[in-house]
């Protein structure tokens, strides 16, 4: 069945949303930012002890950047691009985390050039470019973890390193003059599984005890990435259910020496707050007798919908239409094969959908606009608006 207003926003947020999107031609991105300074308050609630830097790469608007600033938040930056975005937008560069590990030596200066000092890294090559591009910066060691089988878009293999890799850079990085601060792992975004973060805070304390008998080194700072679940069609635990698991998995391993704790929320910040407004463009069949209808809409993989990509995120989709509804394959408007959005896993939308008509795609506040194409096809950047 399609998705039901209810289960994903109160009905007078859903009617905010559509009233203004009913002046406006498809495909856009709605964002209400109501919704997401919400986020954040539920967030900052759910873990006082932790300092939240927003994941600027799920949704980089400067509205967002603006209000999420005047409530305090600290960012996670991924690029010198979006770098100059967040200091244009007049936060301090000590309220900055360069968490990407993949990063030239030309703009880790630049990043220290501004103020920043404090860098994530998982290998030596990195390190050693940190040492002599930043000099005594704080670093932290991006560790592997487990449990990508239970994230809908796992993050692990590209980024990260072993236990034992992750004790030998920050050894080097006390003996390149950095600060070895702490440690960071990343369970997953969209990770449905709380286990995933005791198993790795496990890997994390023992990183500290052995740093610490082994080394001389005592490490303050724990970053848990982010990983907390948007509101999809594959329902989560809610906010407040994560943290106080993590909360008692941080207990029971620090106990009275709690580190200083940092969050890197992305999807969970904005992915709700975002509606997603498209239009059937065309409906077929392909053979007489077939099973299945082809819902043909004017928004795809290439403007904003990457995560469908192997069918990893199931978006609930809306329709005022309603009667008897048959399983349906949906695809993009581009011409590329790979513009297929979901063909394993069968939507059903009401039989009398018809060319015209409007889909609303539910939680798409994080990753779409972001992701969306320059040009391809000629298709325009998804557009988008903040009410």
């Amino acid at each position: 069945m399609t998705a039901q207003i209810e289960d994903y926003y109160p009905p007078e947020t859903f009617a905010r949303i559509k009233a203004f999107a009913d002046n406006h031609e498809t495909p856009f991105l709605v964002v209400d930012t109501k919704l997401i300074d919400r986020s954040y308050d539920e967030l900052v609630a759910a873990f006082p002890m932790a300092k939240v830097f927003y994941a600027v790469k799920a949704n980089p608007a400067p509205e967002v950047i603006d209000l999420l600033k005047a409530k305090g938040s600290n960012f996670d930056i991924a690029s010198i691009y979006e770098l100059d975005r967040v200091l244009a937008a007049g936060v301090s560069p000590d309220c900055v985390s360069y968490g990407n590990t993949i990063k030239k030596a030309k703009d880790i200066r630049y990043f220290y050039e501004r103020g920043v000092r404090l860098f994530a890294t998982d290998s030596e090559a990195d390190l050693r470019n940190i040492a002599k591009a930043a000099p005594g910066s704080k670093v932290y060691a991006r560790v592997l973890t487990e449990g990508t089988h239970t994230a809908d878009w796992p993050l692990s293999r590209k980024f990260g390193c072993t236990n034992d890799m992750a004790m030998d850079l920050l050894v080097l990085a006390r003996d390149l003059g950095l600060e070895p601060y702490g440690i960071s792992f990343h369970v997953g975004s969209q990770q449905r599984d709380i286990g995933a973060w005791d198993a790795a805070l496990a890997k994390v304390k023992g990183i500290f005890e052995r740093l610490q008998e082994e080394d001389g080194i005592k490490l303050k700072m724990i970053n848990m990435g982010g990983g907390f679940p948007g509101n999809y069609v594959m329902r989560t635990n809610e906010l407040r259910t994560y943290a106080e698991e993590i909360i008692r998995y941080l207990e029971e391993d620090f106990g009275d020496d709690m580190p200083e704790i940092i969050l890197e929320p992305g999807r969970s910040m904005v992915a709700n707050a975002g509606v997603l407004v498209s239009e059937v463009v065309l409906i077929s069949r392909k053979a007489r007798h077939s099973l299945h209808r082809w819902i043909y809409v004017d928004v795809g993989k290439f403007s904003g919908l990457i995560e469908t990509m192997d069918e990893a995120l199931k978006y609930p989709i809306y329709t005022e239409k309603n009667g008897e509804v048959e399983e349906v394959i949906i695809a993009g408007p581009t011409c590329d094969s790979a513009d297929i959005l979901y063909e394993d896993y069968k939507y059903e939308l009401p039989l009398n959908l018809a060319i015209g008509d409007r889909l609303y795609w539910f939680t798409t506040g994080a990753y779409t606009t972001s992701y969306s194409a320059i040009e391809f096809n000629g298709f325009p950047p998804l557009k988008s608006y903040y009410i």
